[in-house]
């Protein structure tokens, strides 16, 4: 299977982007997908997540801020993220549950599932 990111770029503090993930090539499906991301020398951190029923859920630092949603017809999620603050500044890894995992996923657990390359966002005046 394969993740695929795009939207990534740089913006001024209380700009907007927009990120987009496909997901391809996998044989199961309905599984939980994601954002997770990563700044310089930085933890892994998760963003939001769709859970398998649906459900939304966020990171309490991007809550209010940042959207999710899942395009179900293509299997593609979109991440649009507004009032861009420089400690967004991360690359952007788009995830999906691993498959038997012993996480319940999360916007927090996210990050511990199959990921992609990633898309660099730069938030800076």
């Amino acid at each position: 299977g394969h993740l695929a990111e795009s939207g990534g770029g740089s913006v001024q503090p209380g700009g907007s982007l927009r990120l987009s993930c496909a997901a391809s090539g996998y044989t199961d499906s309905g599984y939980c997908m994601g954002w997770f991301r990563q700044g310089p020398g930085a933890e892994r951190e998760g963003v939001a997540a769709v859970l398998r029923d649906g459900t939304l859920s966020y990171a309490p630092s991007v809550k209010g801020r940042f959207t999710i949603t899942k395009d179900y017809a293509k299997n593609i999620i979109y991440l649009q993220m507004n009032n861009l603050k420089p400690e967004d500044t991360a690359t952007y890894f788009c995830a999906r549950e691993a498959p038997g995992t012993r996480y319940t996923c999360s916007a927090y657990t996210i990050k511990f599932g199959y990921r992609g390359s990633g898309t660099q966002v730069t938030v800076s005046s």
